[in-house]
């Protein structure tokens, strides 16, 4: 992955994926408080819902786009998608009826920085964007940042009793790298649940 020395002058290869490349550190200082588009469509089966972006995803503008992040992997590993997907080419999960958001929208090093009060003007957002978009299942990433979003302090990993309107609920662990005591194959297998509830097929 070779270092790229701006964020405007992207080159796409000729089935159009950006090639991959790594921030510099000041790219990264540069990245907080910069948003990440949306991969969203209606009707989708699932819509993941990170907590916000970190900044490397800030920087290079794709979601879940640090190394050591465990998303795209636990994707494929449970059978969303028939290979690993990159994250510079995320478009490609809405031809697997999957898109992704955030609960906040802009970048910071870590979650902690954000406030209650931007979980809870997100968890409007997001309420918002199920009853627009209609997928079956909002997939969120995380149960600290669902809990205080939400105000569900007893929420579990799972299915959640709560909907929006005809969209389920389902929380998951946040596939960050800072959440050791999850091994990937922890995070295939909470995937693979929701996958399964989602009716969508084992792709292989």
């Amino acid at each position: 992955m070779a270092v790229q020395p701006g964020c405007k002058n992207r080159v796409k290869e000729s089935v159009g994926m950006e090639n991959p490349w790594r921030p510099t550190r000041q790219q990264l200082a540069d990245a907080a408080g910069k948003t990440v588009d949306d991969i969203i469509a209606p009707g989708l089966a699932v819509l993941f819902c990170g907590i916000n972006p970190g900044l490397y995803s800030g920087a290079v503008g794709h979601h879940f786009a640090r190394p050591g992040n465990r998303f795209w992997a636990a994707l494929h590993m449970s059978g969303f998608t028939d290979r690993q997907v990159s994250p510079f080419e995320e478009e490609e999960l809405l031809r697997h009826r999957l898109g992704i958001t955030n609960l906040v929208e802009r970048s910071s090093a870590t979650a902690d920085e954000l406030t209650v009060e931007e979980l809870e003007n997100g968890a409007e957002r997001v309420r918002s964007k199920a009853a627009q978009y209609q997928p079956g299942f909002v997939g969120f990433l995380g149960i600290g940042a669902y809990r205080a979003a939400f105000g569900r302090s007893s929420a579990q990993i799972g299915e959640q009793p709560e909907t929006f309107g005809k969209t389920g609920i389902w929380v998951l662990p946040n596939p960050s790298g800072r959440t050791a005591h999850y091994l990937l194959e922890d995070f295939a297998d909470a995937f693979r649940k929701l996958r399964i509830a989602a009716g969508l097929k084992l792709r292989r």
